[in-house]
């Protein structure tokens, strides 16, 4: 496959000055990164990217290391899959469609990954087929030293309808691609759920293409794990397509949880929601948001919304959030973002102390009805009673201060 935009080798992810003389700015916009399938166009990154300045990279270096780990693949990780009969469909080779027609590497992770995972997972709604219970992949790391890598495909049918879960438990150093294609008239709804151990490293790259009066909901849970970056990535293509684009996570001591969060409006009359909530716990917790919206020159009629709301339960903890906003067009319905991280609603606690609630017992809900906003909107009743009871564990594992870092 070749390279759909050319990275400069010195500096990736920069683009030459207009004088000619030879030196590098940094791409500030999501819209200019370059992608490509080739790993040896992407440089290791030193933490000057825009795209990196928030992660670790210390703690995931083995997933920036491009070696050949095809034949550990099956000692890292062990996979399940619950689907009809039909649903998972045989993929074979890096050519094998529909792979590639949506993914394109936009770092170095997901470029290794592309090139090492020689067989996709691919799971085919097909066409006007409702699934009526959930499909879920399980995905079990089984080994925190060695390293894996995926590409996973999703693709709804013209009129059909799924939910689709992915799970990650366990331990590995995971590299993972998601590939979702939402064909004409489809509803589909894929949920990721990350609730690893805690020495487990995590990557994941997913990019999606809704087309004409399609609609994709997509959910990032981020639980356990050492470090996860999971940075999703919808394409509103066709006429009337519509996203809705939602995250929840809480991070405790030690742990790092990211996403970077991007909307392209490419055809008009398109609709879009993002809303991306977190807690964070514990003096060395950390979560990183950033929001990329681009309403493109053909994306008339477009309604667009981005918000990332962060609560700090504890002194130390800290969340960084970047919303970040393009329009190319004056023709739109309306588009907006929002960010905000803070410590606990005095007035809600004053409100609920009123009333003989004891103050513990009202932070304990003041934090429950902020994150349940997100669980609310997953489409899975059983995954939902699980995650509120996810909550109230991180909850018990620590006091709540309530106050900001």
């Amino acid at each position: 496959m070749s390279t759909t935009t050319e990275a400069p080798r010195a500096v990736p992810g920069s683009l030459p000055h207009s004088d000619g003389a030879g030196s590098f700015v940094p791409v500030q916009t999501r819209s200019e990164r370059p992608a490509s399938f080739d790993p040896a166009d992407f440089s290791v990154p030193t933490g000057r990217e825009v795209n990196w300045r928030y992660t670790p990279l210390d703690r995931i270096r083995p997933l920036l290391i491009d070696e050949d780990t095809e034949s550990g693949d099956d000692l890292a990780v062990d996979y399940r899959i619950d689907a009809p009969d039909g649903y998972h469909v045989e993929s074979t080779g890096h050519e094998a469609a529909p792979r590639g027609e949506v993914f394109r590497p936009e770092d170095l992770p997901s470029a290794i990954a592309f090139k090492r995972c020689a067989n996709a997972l691919h799971v085919r709604i097909p066409q006007s087929a409702t699934a009526e219970r959930p499909i879920v992949i399980e995905i079990t790391g089984k080994d925190a030293s060695r390293h894996a890598n995926a590409h996973v495909i999703v693709e709804a049918m013209p009129q059909s309808a799924a939910t689709v879960l992915l799970r990650h438990r366990g331990a590995a150093q995971y590299a993972q691609n998601v590939e979702i294609i939402v064909r004409d008239g489809a509803r589909l709804e894929v949920v990721s759920v990350q609730q690893w151990d805690d020495d487990a490293i995590h990557a994941s790259a997913h990019q999606a293409r809704v087309l004409r009066d399609a609609f994709l909901r997509h959910t990032v849970v981020s639980f356990g794990g050492g470090v996860v970056r999971v940075n999703p990535s919808v394409a509103l293509t066709g006429p009337g397509a519509q996203t809705e684009m939602y995250g929840l996570s809480f991070a405790d001591a030690g742990q790092h949880l990211e996403s970077q969060v991007y909307l392209h409006h490419e055809g008009p009359h398109t609709k879009g929601e993002v809303l991306y909530k977190g807690a964070l716990q514990g003096a060395s917790a950390r979560s990183a948001w950033v929001g990329d919206v681009l309403i493109g020159p053909d994306g008339v009629g477009t309604d667009s919304y981005e918000a990332n709301r962060n609560l700090v339960l504890t002194e130390g903890a800290r969340a960084d959030s970047v919303p970040n906003l393009e329009i190319e067009t004056g023709d739109i319905a309306g588009a907006g973002h929002a960010s905000a991280t803070g410590r606990f609603d005095d007035e809600q606690l004053f409100y609920l102390q009123a009333r003989g609630i004891p103050e513990d017992e009202a932070r304990r809900l003041v934090v429950l009805g902020f994150l349940g906003e997100i669980v609310q909107k997953i489409g899975i009743p059983d995954l939902q009673g699980e995650l509120t009871a996810a909550i109230e564990a991180e909850l018990a594992a620590t006091p709540v201060e309530g106050v900001v870092a």
